[in-house]
């Protein structure tokens, strides 16, 4: 029997290991035709900076992915800093999100991380906190960037980092 559940555990490790690494780095033109010029936050259609989106797609037509908001003269100054498209069940902190589109702002609580908050889009409902933490690597530090999932798997903002995962 306790072979049994061995192999058991080891076919679901497995298994959700190859989901994970089909997922991948989208490329420009995939984000050109999933980001909006304008993104629809609550009452507005905020305009997005193309040249700050990042996302991963699972090559099946599955994307999660985000831009900076250009949020200057819009209610949401303040409030919103990134546009979110999320396609496939994931979670943020402990903030789960099913597909659709959110919003989420930032400040910084200290030295080592900020704290980020989570909307719906549309509604604007508030969904919940969570912390983006300094990461420490070196290279190109990007405004903001979706890596893949697996040992890193984390939305960047700046020189902070969320992780998540991703659902089933």
């Amino acid at each position: 029997m306790r072979t049994l559940t061995r192999v058991v555990l080891l076919a679901a490790f497995l298994a959700s290991s190859l989901a994970m690494a089909a997922w991948r780095q989208a490329s420009e033109s995939e984000l050109k035709a999933l980001i909006p010029a304008r993104a629809p936050v609550e009452t507005e259609r905020i305009e997005t900076e193309f040249r700050t989106a990042s996302g991963i797609t699972n090559g099946k037509g599955k994307f999660i992915a985000g831009v900076v908001l250009i949020t200057a003269g819009y209610a949401a100054e303040g409030k919103y800093s990134n546009f979110l498209i999320v396609q496939s069940a994931m979670k943020i902190g402990g903030i789960a999100l099913q597909p659709g589109e959110y919003v989420f702002g930032w400040r910084r609580k200290d030295d080592s991380s900020l704290e980020v908050k989570l909307y719906d889009a549309h509604s604007g409902q508030f969904l919940g906190n969570a912390e983006a933490k300094r990461l420490s690597r070196t290279g190109r530090i990007e405004s903001f960037r979706v890596s893949p999932p697996g040992d890193k798997a984390f939305i960047e903002i700046g020189r902070f980092g969320m992780s998540y995962s991703l659902g089933e």
